[in-house]
């Protein structure tokens, strides 16, 4: 059977746009000899939908919208299609995460998907009711069993297959009604390394049953989640015989009876990161409505990333560059801000704070005299003078957004914002934190291979000034300020994040298993600890680790329990 898997970038809540893409994705397989086009998990709609499912009218629009499309364009052809459905349940009105089935204009039939994840990012116990029957739909005397991504994961590639232990294995159950080919469309997001677990989750599935195994995924990004696609099928022996691109719409046309495997090829952690970062950027600022962003650019290497990013998702000419120097910035950076806007090619205009710094001070410390606290910069160091300043900057970004209408994207990487190496309403302000659930020690790594391989990356030369990557890290808010004044060296500090927030470690564990210092850890524990009410007001950050500050990660502010 030729089987078309179509890798769609959708919007969500855009049904009209979702469905273009789908009905000229089914004109092509048409046109590509495809008997069956396989579409993602909810495509209809898009994934996450959230709390539009609980919307009035939006299920039954999807609904109208998937009857449309399989009742006037799959003349010649069958479709697998994603999306939501009112249900009648035994416990009353439901919703159901579904795929229908539409051969020559008529309708074969549904499926219900019965894994819901309720974990991490996940929340689909909040609004669907699970399926409980096996399907299998007969296409041209093939037998085709239909499972939707979790039936086919149980939470294996995130660490959470126990919480299916009890529940009957969906794809078993198809092989006991000798199902041929087992499909599973998916909405699975993007996590560093989770590719070669799908994978192999997939293969394991394929050579236990001797059948091949379809996995078609969705692209692009929505809000936080980022999609990669690599849509696979995969033969009864577990190899890999075709994927779709990574980080791009795309549609391939398989042959189930002439699978070959190809060769997989794997490219480095930081080519992945810039792929994926790009996506999220492009996806989130378009999808908002937003024509372009601006940027604070401090010299230092996190807002050169972030810049760097958001010119090869939007082209130079839709990001602007902001220099805000300051009584402590040093002439270096003032220009390497400069160089990277050279490099890049984007605009950056300066916007100097110290005059708006000395207005606040005039009207600050009359007040702070008045209750018998000293002047702003009295004594140094001086928290508040320098969270003063981060706040002006912050200001003045958003007067920035404001006038040109661009969405400010903020700087702040994951180790700064764990411990609350960041200051609230200042440079935390903004729209977008792209690089939220970065490490520093990776900023460092991907901008040294944003400079290796600028060409391949689209660039004209190398982004990042040298000098940017070379000098010590520094807020530059007191005089010869630098981040170890406060901070562990960033190779320790984010060995202490990464257990801590990733691999839930406590800090004596992390003491034990590292060595590393007993005050340094417990130190750096707490300070994520209670750093909390600051990420919990951060703008939305994109999703690259399996553990994100964001929707995925629930901590409360106000607790007491210590480790």
């Amino acid at each position: 059977m030729k089987i078309a898997l179509a890798q769609l970038n959708p919007t969500v809540g855009d049904i009209a746009g979702n469905s273009r893409k789908i009905i000229e994705a089914i004109a092509k397989a048409r046109e590509q000899g495809a008997e069956l086009v396989v579409f993602s998990e909810l495509v209809i709609c898009g994934y996450p939908p959230r709390d539009l499912l609980q919307v009035e009218g939006f299920v039954e629009q999807c609904a109208a919208m998937t009857k449309f499309i399989g009742e006037e364009h799959t003349k010649d052809i069958t479709i697998i299609l994603g999306t939501p459905l009112p249900v009648a349940a035994t416990c009353g009105i439901g919703i159901a995460n579904s795929l229908v089935v539409y051969s020559n204009n008529e309708y074969l039939g549904y499926y219900d998907k019965r894994l819901l994840p309720t974990y991490d990012v996940f929340d689909e116990d909040r609004y669907f009711t699970p399926g409980d029957e096996r399907r299998i739909i007969e296409i041209n005397s093939t037998r085709i069993g239909l499972a939707i991504c979790e039936d086919l994961w149980k939470g294996a590639d995130a660490g959470f297959s126990s919480r299916y232990h009890a529940d009957p294995d969906p794809v078993d159950e198809l092989i006991k009604a000798n199902a041929d080919i087992i499909i599973v469309p998916s909405a699975s997001p993007f996590v560093l390394g989770k590719e070669h677990k799908h994978i192999s989750i997939l293969a394991a599935h394929a050579r236990k049953h001797a059948v091949p195994v379809i996995s078609v995924n969705q692209i692009g990004a929505n809000d936080d989640l980022i999609f990669a696609g690599q849509s696979v099928a995969v033969d009864q022996q577990g190899q890999v015989c075709a994927q779709c691109q990574r980080f791009n719409e795309d549609l391939i046309v398989v042959d189930t009876d002439e699978l070959q495997p190809i060769a997989h090829q794997a490219l480095p952690d930081e080519q992945i990161i810039i792929e994926a970062l790009t996506v999220g950027v492009h996806d989130y600022v378009t999808k908002c409505g937003f024509g372009k962003v601006c940027i604070g650019l401090s010299g230092g290497i996190d807002s050169a990333i972030v810049a760097a990013i958001a010119v090869r998702a939007l082209g130079k000419e839709h990001v602007l560059g902001a220099s805000m120097p300051g009584r402590f910035s040093s002439e270096g950076s003032k220009t390497d801000a400069y160089d990277l806007a050279d490099n890049l090619g984007i605009n950056c205009i300066t916007m100097p704070i110290e005059t708006g710094f000395q207005g606040v001070c005039e009207s600050l410390n009359p007040a702070f005299l008045a209750i018998d606290e000293p002047a702003l910069g009295e004594t140094l160091p001086d928290l508040t003078q320098e969270n003063l300043q981060s706040r002006i900057r912050g200001t003045m970004m958003m007067a920035l957004s404001n006038r040109t209408g661009a969405l400010v994207l903020t700087t702040g990487n994951k180790s700064e914002i764990a411990v609350g190496y960041c200051t609230l309403y200042g440079d935390m302000n903004g729209g977008l934190a792209v690089i939220a659930d970065i490490p520093k020690t990776m900023v460092f790594r991907v901008c040294r291979y944003m400079n290796e391989h600028f060409q391949s990356l689209g660039y004209e030369s190398p982004p990042i000034p040298i000098n940017t990557i070379e000098k010590p890290p520094s807020a530059e808010l007191a005089p010869d300020q630098l981040d170890s004044d406060s901070l562990p060296a960033y190779e320790l500090l984010d060995e202490i994040v990464h257990r801590h927030i990733e691999g839930h470690q406590n800090a004596s564990r992390i003491i034990e298993e590292t060595g590393f210092d007993e005050e340094v850890v417990n130190r750096i524990c707490t300070l994520i600890d209670r750093n909390e009410y600051k990420r919990q007001q951060m703008a939305v950050g994109l999703k690259v680790t399996t553990k994100a500050f964001g929707p995925g990660r629930r901590m409360p502010i106000a607790h007491r329990w210590t480790r």
